[in-house]
């Protein structure tokens, strides 16, 4: 019997701190003139959306938050040569492709909130969110096509298809809660980190990069975004609904595997999967709580949290192809801004 059943562990708050956000703001400093010309492009293409849509994307607009992939494109074209309008249009083209997929997450999550506000799905309805989210990826490929040569229309095309498929995958597994961590981290990589490391190789293809630069840069973002999607799948039961800015719970109460329940069941035996699929069948804030406990008795926050850092020592080595400048180095940070984060989880 696990002890913290009847006891169950409060929720705990833990916001980022205010020197994790000045940390952030000072990374994304390096690259704001490219940021500015990113939100006033990708304002522009939502505003140019049929005036029956446009509200509605321009609310999906306002969920980008730290513009995180946006941010990448500029830091790795700067770290082989610098940015250009090439690099504003991809960084555009992502930012579109990864609203599309949130706006199709919330729907399938069940998610209340995004960002502290409704999803566009609670907001308005689910069917309007889906085809939002469609109007999204198919104005991303059009602005793709625009390049004078295919290879980014073919890339960012390819990258969809396996954002999708990740997806696609994650839906299949619904409800099996004892995935193996091989399964889970390619599903990570494939519908996270495909989209990090598109934003680092096209930013640093499209600044003039060589192949072995890019593909390190490819190689930094896949590893990145793997250990943001630990980060946020740890984000979901560990945190708070003010740092996170989204329901907290709706990956355990959708039947999602995320790998703190992953090393639940691996360490809890057999008996553990029939117990929390009765949690779910009567999911509140109890049984966060409950599960919380649950978690906390096998250290699975902690066992999380190393396998994150082991995915960002993973980026900073392939950094080492990169030569020696102010945008590698904010690069670097970035994977300490993340680890900063991820070390906050829990404490409280």
């Amino acid at each position: 019997m696990f002890a913290a059943e009847a006891q169950p562990t409060p929720l705990t708050e833990s916001p980022i701190t205010q020197d994790i956000t000045a940390e952030w703001q000072e990374i994304a400093a390096m690259v704001a003139p490219f940021l500015e010309e990113v939100r006033q492009q990708l304002a522009a293409q939502v505003a140019a959306f049929d005036p029956g849509i446009a509200p509605y994307a321009e609310y999906a607009l306002a969920s980008q938050g730290k513009q995180l992939r946006a941010t990448l494109t500029g830091l790795a074209a700067n770290s082989v040569g610098g940015w250009n309008d090439g690099t504003v249009k991809v960084a555009v083209i992502i930012e579109m492709v990864h609203l599309a997929t949130l706006l199709h997450d919330d729907i399938m999550d069940g998610a209340a909130l995004r960002r502290n506000r409704p999803t566009l799905a609670r907001k308005w309805d689910s069917t309007t969110a889906v085809l939002v989210g469609d109007c999204l990826f198919a104005n991303s490929l059009r602005l793709a096509a625009e390049f004078p040569t295919t290879d980014v229309c073919r890339a960012v095309s390819t990258a969809t298809r396996t954002v999708c498929s990740g997806e696609i995958l994650q839906n299949k597994q619904q409800g099996k809660l004892a995935l193996s961590q091989a399964e889970y981290f390619k599903m990570l990589r494939m519908k996270t980190g495909e989209l990090f490391a598109l934003a680092c190789e096209l930013g640093g293809s499209l600044a003039g990069g060589d192949a072995r630069e890019t593909r390190a840069l490819r190689d930094y973002g896949m590893a990145l975004g793997t250990a943001y999607q630990v980060y946020d799948d740890c984000l979901d039961i560990f945190g708070s609904e003010a740092e996170a800015g989204k329901s907290l719970g709706t990956d355990i109460a959708g039947g999602k595997a995320t790998l703190p329940v992953i090393l639940l069941c691996e360490q809890a035996g057999p008996d553990i999967q029939p117990r929390l699929n009765q949690m779910i069948q009567r999911w509140d804030e109890t049984q966060l709580n409950i599960l919380r406990g649950w978690l906390s008795e096998f250290n699975t926050l902690e066992r999380s949290q190393s396998r994150l850092e082991s995915s960002l020592a993973d980026a900073r080595k392939a950094l080492g192809a990169i030569s020696e400048s102010s945008p590698r180095d904010a690069l670097e940070e970035l994977t300490r801004f993340l680890a900063q984060q991820s070390a906050e989880l829990g404490v409280g």
